[in-house]
């Protein structure tokens, strides 16, 4: 992942301090591998955090100038440095309207990783440890702490610039039970939700699941198709990249590589051919399994509550749509 630009602000606030100081770079950080390594580790924290959301920018206003400032330096009209000022400022101003947060290191990176252009603006904190220097002498140090992130962004530049109506260009750390921590640091974005990602992710699996039902498939064979479809969502989670509804198509089938594709347009279940990949959401999407005495039961875990319905104080199991080749078994034992 080469990095284009970056470069770190640090802004002080107490958490029940009203005023905040803010210390700038007048320069970018110089090449080095530190650099690199900094955004691996923040890239990996970051794709790996539940409860992202994804959405795209309001209209540039007073209240919402980072995106006109944005488009400014990709234009050419201002350089990085000018930038990250503007844009540190602001998220100073909203810090000292917020008694909920407090300060850290701002971090702003521009990186290409394949073709595409982003843009990740973290804010970070230490973390205190104990260091053992070359002399063996052991003494207190402090570290940047990129697994505790809870207020970061990361905006893909390409897919803004080159497609207009997209919805899920931007993406950033909702926070916990939608704590209001988060939300000015949405505000200082300047981005609205456009994507459900548990929604969207639900939604395919549902559409997974009436797919292989309709091609009648062996068990090893479903088994198979939903294994290819969970490695590739997670890979596709883990490196931050939304799930390509073409590619997935392909892997499930690679004999018929459009079937899955045609199956989800043709019965229009809404998706977007990008949709991202919610991590809890994927968890989920695992099999219950269990056999006794002759009877062994298995069905994925979303089924549950829909087409298997489960009383806990009868312990009766009540499956609806029985599989086409059980139903035929059972009418030719009748």
């Amino acid at each position: 992942m080469p990095i284009r630009h970056i470069t770190v602000h640090h802004i002080h606030k107490t958490p029940n301090g009203s005023v905040s100081e803010l210390s700038m770079r007048d320069t970018e950080l110089p090449e080095s591998a530190c650099n690199d390594d900094l955004l691996s580790d923040l890239n990996e924290s970051y794709n790996s955090k539940q409860g992202k959301a994804w959405g795209f920018f309001h209209a540039e206003s007073g209240a919402h100038p980072l995106s006109g400032w944005l488009g400014k330096y990709l234009d050419g009209g201002t350089d990085f440095m000018t930038f990250s000022k503007q844009a540190v400022q602001h998220l100073q101003k909203l810090m000292d309207e917020s008694n909920l947060t407090v300060g850290g290191h701002v971090l702003f990176c521009h990186y290409v990783q394949g073709m595409t252009d982003y843009l990740t603006i973290a804010v970070l904190h230490h973390s205190q440890g104990v260091a053992v220097d070359e002399h063996l002498n052991v003494s207190e140090s402090q570290h940047l702490d990129v697994g505790q992130l809870h207020l970061a962004a990361r905006i893909n530049m390409s897919e803004w610039r080159n497609n207009p109506k997209s919805r899920q260009y931007v993406s950033f750390i909702k926070g916990k039970n939608g704590k209001k921590v988060s939300e000015y640091f949405r505000d200082f974005i300047g981005c609205q939700e456009g994507v459900d990602g548990p929604g969207e992710t639900r939604t395919l699996l549902k559409a997974f699941s009436d797919f292989v039902e309709s091609e009648d498939l062996p068990n090893d064979a479903a088994r198979e198709k939903t294994q290819a479809l969970v490695d590739y969502a997670t890979s596709q989670s883990k490196l931050g990249e939304p799930i390509s509804l073409d590619e997935l198509s392909e892997l499930i089938d690679e004999e018929r590589p459009k079937a899955f594709y045609d199956h989800i347009r043709n019965k229009d279940y809404g998706l977007s051919p990008e949709i991202p990949a919610d991590k809890r959401t994927l968890n989920q999407f695992k099999r219950f399994t269990g056999r006794a005495e002759g009877l062994s039961i298995s069905f994925e875990a979303h089924l549950l509550g829909s087409k298997i319905q489960y009383d806990e104080e009868s312990g009766v199991l009540t499956i609806k749509s029985v599989p086409t080749q059980l139903a035929e078994q059972l009418k030719r034992s009748t």
